[in-house]
């Protein structure tokens, strides 16, 4: 730093030359690499009392040294709660809000915030990031009353859609745009849709590759509207979507019909306070434009980890 200064003041003569130099000074820690994971034994109970003594972790088959390490109610959390209100879901989520806000009130604590984004072919910014479960719920009650969507921000570029659904855009906005500016934070999405998308411009890998780099959770509620009494093969698909990108990225898939709505509640209600943060220096090169595998191994014997699969590095 001494040197390039004495070369920026010796050349006032060529000012651009000092200015192009002191971009070189700033170091961005691109190489670390975050994983929230959580942890059950062979009876399917979640184990909250483990240390960074008791993990091994692995990229690409190659150990890797953990740098940190935390119980999850050690770091403050941000969630976004991902409503699919099109033809198909405008009316699972009305009868719930009350337990959609108990469940708020009981997941957010003092340090954590959470934001509300409605879809069906646009996506919408319903709540800003807020601390508040009224809040939240009355910007969904708001929509729900048929309130003007375009008094509420478009989340992503505007983009020209002839159908009604975006779902997988929806994921990557969020785990993107809306995550951003949240660092050292544990971060997950609640997605409540039935899996089917016939509006976005991002595909399904663009969505979990999204939620994998930023260490997003991705917890998938499904209500499918089944006719006749038989599931078409568009909803076989939306539902093989919503458990692959819950299992890709360390969440969980909940059919929400009936009584499952409460219960997938409760699970990640459990799992968001049960689990653990870590992160650790890559020694691949960052930004190789490849996927990683990263697999943690408990020491202890018969407990399994539940993470994401991998990131993909940009």
């Amino acid at each position: 730093m001494r040197l390039t200064l004495a070369f920026c003041l010796a050349s006032l003569a060529a000012p651009l030359a000092c200015r192009a130099q002191a971009p070189a000074q700033i170091r961005v820690d691109v190489g670390l690499v975050n994983v929230g994971f959580s942890v059950r034994d062979d009876k399917g109970n979640l184990v909250t009392n483990l240390t960074r003594d008791d993990f091994e972790i692995a990229e690409d088959g190659v150990p890797q040294k953990i740098s940190f390490f935390a119980r999850s109610t050690d770091v403050p959390l941000t969630l976004g709660l991902i409503m699919d209100v099109s033809g198909s879901q405008q009316s699972f989520l009305k009868p719930h809000h009350n337990d959609l806000q108990a469940f708020l009130k009981t997941v957010l604590q003092p340090q954590d915030r959470a934001f509300l984004v409605c879809f069906a072919n646009n996506l919408r910014l319903m709540s800003d990031h807020s601390n508040s479960p009224q809040d939240l719920v009355a910007a969904l009650k708001e929509f729900d009353k048929g309130r003007n969507v375009q008094d509420f921000p478009i989340i992503g570029p505007r983009e020209h859609r002839i159908l009604g659904t975006a779902f997988y855009d929806a994921i990557f906005y969020s785990s993107t745009q809306m995550m951003q500016n949240v660092e050292h934070s544990r971060r997950a999405l609640i997605v409540f849709s039935d899996g089917e998308d016939n509006s976005s411009a991002h595909h399904m890998l663009d969505a979990i590759e999204a939620a994998q780099t930023n260490d997003v959770l991705l917890f998938t509620i499904r209500y499918t509207e089944v006719r006749d009494g038989r599931l078409n093969a568009r909803n076989k698909y939306g539902m093989s979507v919503m458990e692959r990108i819950a299992r890709e990225t360390g969440g969980a898939d909940f059919d929400g019909q009936g009584k499952g709505l409460l219960d997938g509640f409760r699970q990640i209600d459990t799992q968001l306070r049960s689990s653990f943060e870590l992160a650790y220096h890559t020694s691949n090169p960052p930004g190789d434009k490849t996927f990683h595998k990263i697999a943690i191994k408990p020491k202890p014997a018969g407990l399994t980890v539940r993470a994401k699969t991998g990131y993909y590095s940009r």
